[in-house]
């Protein structure tokens, strides 16, 4: 890494713990702030993770997050701080759940649900990691965008977006793929190491997860990013966490999109850890519009 990227991954990562590092106002009350965006939105993944923090904030210790089903009700801004309202569902002697409401202007952009477990011990599979070749003989997406510094789309993801994100089948920031497939796997990591929970590093596997959703349904339609007059845009989120990992260490995303139909596509993921393991699944329906 040269020295300007190790200053932009500093930024970067810098920007995405800032984000989530929530102001507790009151026992279940919460406001936060938001990385800025190009065009003004909060990112979906960002306050997903708030969401979740600002849940998890709220339930003991001994209880750790194993699944979040979310859904985005408006476009939040940017520049404005966003308030998190926790309520407490149910506290039982395994599972505990709460609601988490994302509210701007008094007006819900997100809603949320998540769930919490004890440690407990249990029958255990796991599907098998596909092979793939390994994160340091994959481009990065730094490197892809690195000589359109100066845009800011390209100065967004060079300095602000906390991750690495390095596609096996070539990254659609700059085009679609040549040969559309229904699938894509991505490595991925935040691009320093951190120090923190194991519920922010949930949360930041929640916040990255959000950022290649989208992109088997791209993929799958021959579009990318950067495609004249598409639209798109998350609609829901659902994750689920099976074992423990860390956000700063390389985790393969493997992806499809088995449907799309009316405007709606939806996108599935299993996340791995380099040494194989299924840590995490997840599961999005977003709109898309295609010129």
């Amino acid at each position: 890494m040269s020295v300007t990227e190790d200053v932009w991954a500093e930024s970067a990562v810098a920007a995405g713990l800032a984000a989530l590092t929530l102001r507790r106002d009151g026992e279940t009350s919460f406001e936060g702030d938001s990385m800025p965006m190009p065009g003004g939105r909060v990112f979906g993944g960002q306050v997903l993770a708030q969401a979740l923090l600002a849940a998890g904030a709220t339930v003991p210790e001994d209880r750790f997050a194993h699944s979040l089903h979310g859904y985005f009700l408006r476009a939040g801004d940017a520049s404005q701080p966003i308030q998190f309202e926790v309520e407490i569902l149910r506290d039982g002697r395994s599972f505990s759940a709460r609601r988490t409401h994302a509210l701007q202007n008094g007006r819900p952009i997100l809603s949320m649900i998540a769930s919490f477990q004890i440690e407990q011990e249990g029958p255990e599979h796991a599907v098998t990691m596909p092979e793939v070749p390994g994160p340091e003989t994959v481009t990065s997406g730094i490197e892809v965008l690195a000589p359109f510094q100066g845009h800011p789309s390209a100065d967004f993801w060079l300095t602000e977006a906390p991750f690495d994100v390095r596609h096996v089948e070539g990254s659609l920031f700059l085009g679609p793929d040549k040969r559309p497939k229904q699938y894509q796997t991505a490595w991925m990591r935040l691009r320093q190491p951190i120090e923190g929970s194991d519920l922010l590093h949930r949360a930041f596997l929640a916040f990255g997860s959000d950022q290649v959703m989208l992109e088997p349904l791209l993929r799958r339609h021959g579009a990318s990013w950067v495609t004249p007059d598409i639209s798109f845009a998350s609609l829901d989120h659902a994750m689920w966490w099976h074992r423990p990992a860390r956000a700063d260490e390389w985790l393969l995303f493997v992806q499809d999109s088995p449907t799309a139909q009316g405007g709606r596509g939806l996108t599935g993921t299993w996340i791995f850890s380099e040494d194989g393991r299924l840590v995490a699944s997840a599961a999005q329906e977003g709109m898309i519009h295609l010129p």
